[in-house]
C-alpha cells in the first residue's frame, strides 16, 4: 500500500514542494520585473528631481511594464500572437505585481528619508532592497494560492509547456 500511495502522490496533483517551487519561481519572476521597473523609475525620478508622487507613479508604471514584458518574451518567442501573450501576461502577473507595488511603495514611504535619499546613498539602496524583498514575501502566498487553483503563472506555464 505505501508504494501505491507513493506512486499516486507523484502522478496526481502537484506535491506541496512542487507547488512551493512553482510559486517561488513565479514570485522571483514577478519580483525581477518589479525590481527593474522600480529601480529604473526611482533612478529616473530622482535624477530628474521629481517629487515623490511623480517618481512613484513612474516606478509603478515601469514595474508593470517590465513585469509583463518578462512574461511575454518567452511566449512571443514560442510563436504566440502579441495579443494572446499580452492577455496571458495580464492574467499571470497583475495580482502579483499589484501586491508587490503596494507593499514596496508603502515601505519606501515609511522609511524616513528613503525617498529623498540620493542615488549614491546607502539609505536609498538599502531601503529599496528591503522593500522589494518584503514585497516578494507578501506576493509568494498569493502566487501559491493562484497556481494551486490553475490561475496566475500556472496558465503561462501550461501554455508555454505545450508550445516549447
Amino acid at each position: 500500500m505505501p508504494a501505491e500511495a507513493h506512486l499516486h502522490h507523484h502522478h496526481g496533483a502537484p506535491s506541496k514542494n512542487s507547488l512551493n517551487r512553482t510559486a517561488l519561481s513565479a514570485t522571483i519572476h514577478c519580483l525581477t520585473g518589479c525590481a527593474i521597473g522600480e529601480i529604473l523609475g526611482l533612478v529616473i525620478g530622482t535624477a530628474l528631481g521629481w517629487g515623490t508622487a511623480q517618481t512613484i507613479i513612474l516606478a509603478i508604471a515601469l514595474a508593470f511594464l517590465f513585469g509583463y514584458a518578462l512574461t511575454m518574451l518567452p511566449l512571443l518567442r514560442s510563436g504566440l500572437p502579441f495579443g494572446t501573450a499580452l492577455g496571458l501576461a495580464f492574467a499571470a502577473d497583475t495580482a502579483s505585481i499589484t501586491i508587490m507595488e503596494i507593499v514596496d511603495n508603502l515601505i519606501m514611504l515609511a522609511i524616513p528619508g528613503a525617498m529623498n535619499a540620493g542615488l549614491t546613498s546607502p539609505l536609498f539602496w538599502g531601503s529599496l532592497t528591503v522593500a522589494l524583498l518584503i514585497a516578494g514575501a507578501f506576493a509568494f502566498p498569493l502566487n501559491r494560492w493562484l497556481i494551486a487553483r490553475g490561475r496566475g503563472h500556472a496558465v503561462v506555464h501550461s501554455i508555454h509547456g505545450h508550445r516549447s
